[in-house]
């Protein structure tokens, strides 16, 4: 299996279907699917990566800090990170929020939003991957948005083909469609990304896409991720670390995996993705400790065993070093954040 294979396995992301769009020009709606709109479907969910299915017309996605994409009918686009984007079938059309639009479904079908000034239809199916990792690197990788066109042969096209049926048959209310199009979507987001970073020039840190609009060429990773996952050594570690985040993993031992001596290893993974691989398997640890502690289910000392640390003495050192605080008073005060912000009083 090859290293960009091996790190989309550790993604471990869930579909789920939102609702059906039925749109008539002149439109606009201001779009984001909220972690609270999935319940109870995904309920260990952190991170959401939203998706729009065209089955029928066009319409234009855009968003506040940079450029605009066409989607067709066939056509998927993808929002990595869920950022606020708005949904419309002309530039300049004044935006309403998609909220209070929704309908829910009758005899537990899909809800569904029927708006527009009567013109040319648009048909869209809304839906979500899930993920349990917070800011996982494979996503913050990724440009803000990223639309599939899947062409008729091969692959690709029966992903194409299997999205259509499974979007007429969700038109009629034919429920079992439903989890036929929540699989689909997860492959589509790994042949989104498969295409990403095939279209990346070579010895690129954060590759351009292909078809991105203005602004959208970008992804945040702060090193260069993406030319670690197409590197095959270095592609690989990375999967070790991420599906084993809790082994006691030391460069020697990565480097054996990946048939390197440990100075070429640590020089490769370093150059590639800008810090070493001690540091980043320690900052990895410590950022999924922070959404464990933020979810509160668990105790710092479970916590710690699942990130790797035999000791809770050491995890609390580790993590006040990097955040300032041991972890009691970090959730304790992350608690008290996420408090003040439901409540919209200022801190």
């Amino acid at each position: 299996m090859d290293a960009l294979s091996d790190v989309l396995q550790t993604v471990r992301l869930t579909g789920g279907v939102f609702l059906v769009g039925r749109f008539s020009a002149p439109w606009c709606i201001m779009s984001k699917v909220e972690l609270s709109d999935c319940r109870p479907y995904l309920n260990k969910a952190l991170q959401l990566v939203a998706y729009h299915h065209v089955i029928a017309g066009r319409m234009l996605v855009s968003m506040e800090d940079g450029g605009t994409i066409e989607v067709q009918a066939g056509e998927t686009i993808l929002l990595p990170r869920n950022d606020p984007h708005k949904l419309a079938s002309a530039p300049n059309v004044a935006p309403t929020r998609a909220g209070p639009l929704i309908q829910p479904g009758t005899d537990g079908g899909l809800a569904q939003i029927r708006y527009g000034g009567g013109g040319a239809a648009t048909h869209v199916i809304c839906g979500y991957l899930g993920s349990d990792q917070f800011r996982n690197p494979v996503i913050e990788t990724l440009p803000p948005m990223l639309k599939i066109a899947t062409s008729p042969e091969g692959a690709e096209g029966l992903i194409e083909t299997s999205l259509r049926f499974a979007a007429q048959g969700l038109q009629k209310g034919e429920i079992g469609d439903r989890s036929i199009m929540c699989k689909l979507s997860e492959l589509l987001f790994i042949e989104a990304v498969r295409r990403y970073v095939t279209a990346a020039p070579q010895g690129q840190g954060q590759g351009q896409g292909q078809g991105q609009g203005r602004g959208q060429d970008q992804g945040r990773s702060g090193g260069g991720w993406l030319a670690g996952m197409r590197d095959p050594a270095v592609g690989k570690a990375l999967a070790l670390i991420h599906a084993r985040l809790n082994y006691p993993w030391t460069a020697e031992e990565l480097a054996g995996e990946v048939a390197l001596s440990r100075s070429a290893f640590n020089d490769r993974f370093t150059h590639l993705i800008g810090v070493p691989p001690k540091r980043y398997l320690l900052q990895w640890r410590l950022k999924v400790a922070q959404e464990k502690l933020r979810d509160g289910a668990r105790s710092v000392a479970q916590v710690a065993h699942e990130v790797g640390y035999e000791a809770e003495e050491a995890f609390n050192r580790a993590f006040k070093r990097e955040f300032g605080l041991p972890p009691s008073a970090w959730r304790k005060q992350a608690n008290q954040e996420t408090e003040v912000q439901g409540t919209g009083a200022t801190p």
